[in-house]
Formats: structure tokens, C-alpha cells, sequence
């Protein structure tokens, strides 16, 4: 059943006749999602040759070398994650769906050649470089949440993100044309929009994640405001010092802290899920900072909580992460079928809750944990992933030489 929709769109996109197959041209082009009837998510990306694409989210450069193509149509496997893009192609212009088969989603997908994300239209009305202290569903409290949005803006043109208490939206690009603001970032997983209306000092305005979200948000300017601190969110129930579990590797052997392998070591416990990009940013760095430390009395491992509705499909997206990240430690299988935060929260009962993906728990070098750490501020918040790479870092290091 989990290959239906994709199956069913491949059926519908894919032409019966012997017509030589039309590939990607190269050159830059604007895509659009449909959100909603009347409204489109765009994103760019660049055709660097018929096997090979680029998507552009600000700074972030995606490369995408999974294309595959079959009568008129082109399958864009994103990498890592489990979305894919396929359409038919004429004359240089794509149609067709934005699929993720295991959660039964798609959206309608165009793309054809131009250079811009957005439109730049008439003068912008104001300048929204700072910081907005933001506030998402600001008239529901069980949807409630803040935020710090965090944007740079050089005349029409902006970029930044949005920082929550557990992790951030990511790169974001847009314009301000006037007195509208419009933002937006695709990766494979996320597909975010973000449209406002803008003073000096505040933004209204609605987001969307995907077709399948929507939610409005208020923002004011505050370049002195700070959200919670990463380190106080979660934390060990009474009664406990350590953490304890068991779960099996991608070779099915069953790992456990107690293993010969993290003992006498400082250990980081990454709770994460192959589905989610703040965890591949903290992935990525992980890895790097492993493999530049592998002499030290230091040991990861990875705890990943998936949607995939059967350990087969979710060894097979973990394997897909560790081959596309070369990690070499050890990713263990938590739990299926669900993303649930307290069905995780079962999974580690000493915890006093998994409020995000990702989340690192720190572990002396005698088995007690030291500190945890809820989400991941990546690449896209600038100085506070510099700063969190630096608290990392001297953390790490005073607990290795305890």
C-alpha cells in the first residue's frame, strides 16, 4: 500500500508512446508547489546537465544526482529524504507532482526557465533587517509557539530564518515588494512559505507547510529578544542520572550504552529521524567533529525515530543517510511508524519529554548525563550556529579530559 500514490502518479505521468524521451536542458529555473488554490511556493534550481541539478535555497546549494527518466517523464530523487519530484517535460517546461509515498502526500509541481525566485515588484516599503520576536498561532494555545526571526535585507531582496526552542526553519529567501513579504525554502522535506504584511515594526502574516499546514504568525521588531535556552527544556526526571536503552544497528545487532564500545568515553546520544533537515544539519557537523576527533576518548550514536511503517523501509532510509553523509557511527532503529514525541518519550521514560528532533544528551566519561541539549540552531542562523559550535566544542573538551 505505501507505493500506491507513487505508483498511480508514475502511471498517470508516464506516456504510452515510443516518442524519444525529452531530458533537462541545462540552464536556471523557477519552480512552484501549489499550497492552495490561489496561492504557490517557488524555489530555483539549476540544471547543471541531464543527470545532474542544484536547488538554491540563499546560501544553501542542494546537489541532486538521483534523475532518472522514462517515456516523457523525469523522477527527481531528493537526496537523503524520501521526496521526489516527477513531471513531464516539453519544450523545456515541467508538470507534474511533489511526492513523499511512506506519509501519502503530494503537490502539484511546474517548473520552466527564469532566473528569480520571486517577482521583484515597485520599491519596498520597509527594511526588515534584525530581529522580530514571533509568535505562531497566537490565538490557539495548543498550537501556540514563539520564535525569533532573524533576517538580512538588501533592497528588495531578504534571507534569514526563524529560530524556535526546537530548531529553525532553515535557509529562507524572499522579497519584500512594498509593504508584502514573501518567503520561501525547499530542501525535500521541508516546504515552507511564509507571507506577511510589513511595518517597521511588526509582520502578520500566514505560514504554510506544504498543502497539509497553515497557520498565521505576528512578529515585532526586537533586536534584544532571546528565546529559552537550548540547555533547559529537557532534562532528567528525578530518581535518574544516566539513560539506558536498547535498539538494533543497521546489521541488527542489538546496541546498548552498557556495550564495551562507549564505555570509559564521553558519549553524545543524538535523538533524531532520517526525515527531519534540522537533524541532517546536526548529522553533518556530528560527522565532521567525529571524524576530526576519533583519537579522543569520544563516541556518538544516533537514535533515529521514523515515520516509515516498517523497519525494512526505515533501515533502508537510515542506510540511505549514513551512505549519503558518510557517518560512521552507529545509527540505531528507536522506533516506527510514527514521529509522535511521546510515543518516543516512552522509548527513554527518564526523560521529562523529547521536545524536538533533534535532541543531544551529553554523557561523561562514568555513565551520568551532564547536559541536554533540545534542537539544533544550523547553518542557516549564522552567529548562533557559530556560537553553538563553539559551546559544543569546549563542552566536549572539558568533558574529555575529566
Amino acid at each position: 500500500m505505501r507505493y500506491i500514490v507513487l505508483l498511480l502518479i508514475a502511471i498517470t505521468l508516464c506516456s504510452c508512446d515510443k516518442n524519444e524521451t525529452e531530458l533537462l536542458t541545462f540552464g536556471k529555473y523557477r519552480a512552484e508547489l501549489k499550497v492552495s488554490d490561489t496561492t504557490f511556493l517557488p524555489f530555483t534550481f539549476k540544471v547543471k546537465d541531464a543527470n545532474t541539478v542544484e536547488i538554491y535555497n540563499a546560501e544553501e546549494i542542494i546537489t541532486v544526482d538521483e534523475i532518472s527518466y522514462k517515456n516523457d517523464s523525469v523522477y527527481i530523487k531528493l537526496p537523503v529524504f524520501e521526496g521526489m519530484l516527477i513531471a513531464k517535460i516539453k519544450d523545456q517546461t515541467l508538470n507534474g507532482r511533489f511526492v513523499v509515498p511512506e506519509k501519502g502526500r503530494e503537490q502539484a509541481f511546474t517548473a520552466s526557465k527564469k532566473e528569480t525566485r520571486f517577482d521583484i515588484i515597485g520599491t519596498p516599503k520597509s527594511n526588515i533587517t534584525g530581529q522580530w520576536e514571533t509568535v505562531f498561532s497566537p490565538n490557539t494555545d495548543a498550537d501556540r509557539y514563539v520564535a525569533k526571526g532573524v533576517f538580512k535585507q538588501k533592497d528588495n531582496v531578504v534571507t534569514g530564518t526563524f529560530l524556535t526552542e526546537t530548531g529553525d526553519y532553515r535557509y529562507l529567501e524572499g522579497v519584500v515588494n512594498g509593504n508584502q513579504l514573501k518567503l520561501s525554502t525547499f530542501d525535500g522535506a521541508h516546504a515552507f512559505l511564509f507571507t506577511g504584511t510589513v511595518s517597521d515594526s511588526t509582520i502578520n502574516g500566514q505560514f504554510y507547510s506544504g498543502n497539509h499546514w497553515k497557520e498565521p504568525f505576528t512578529a515585532k521588531r526586537n533586536d534584544n529578544y532571546e528565546l529559552a535556552s537550548a540547555n533547559d527544556l529537557t532534562f532528567l526526571k528525578e530518581g535518574y542520572d544516566s539513560l539506558a536503552f536498547t535498539f538494533p544497528d543497521t546489521d541488527g545487532n542489538l546496541v546498548s550504552l552498557t556495550d564495551d564500545r562507549f564505555k570509559n568515553k564521553v558519549v553524545v546520544v543524538q535523538i533524531m529521524g532520517t526525515w527531519c533537515p534540522n537533524c541532517l544539519d546536526e548529522s553533518k557537523y556530528y560527522t565532521q567533529y567525529y571524524n576530526a576527533n576519533k583519537d579522543k576518548a569520544i563516541q556518538f550514536v544516533a537514535l533515529a525515530f521514523e515515520y516509515a511503517k516498517t523497519e525494512e523501509k526505515a533501515f533502508s532510509f537510515i542506510k540511505r543517510l549514513r551512505d549519503r553523509l558518510d557517518i560512521a557511527y552507529p545509527i540505531l532503529l528507536a522506533q516506527t511508524g510514527t514521529t509522535s514525541k511521546s510515543k518516543a518519550n516512552e522509548k527513554l521514560p527518564m526523560l521529562n519529554q523529547i521536545l524536538s528532533y533533534p535532541t543531544s544528551i551529553f554523557i561523561d566519561k562514568s555513565g551520568k548525563v551532564r547536559k541536554i541539549h533540545t534542537g539544533f540552531n544550523g547553518p542557516a542562523t549564522g552567529a548562533k550556529f557559530t556560537a553553538f559550535k563553539t559551546e559544543f566544542t569546549e563542552f566536549m573538551t572539558l568533558l574529555e579530559a575529566e
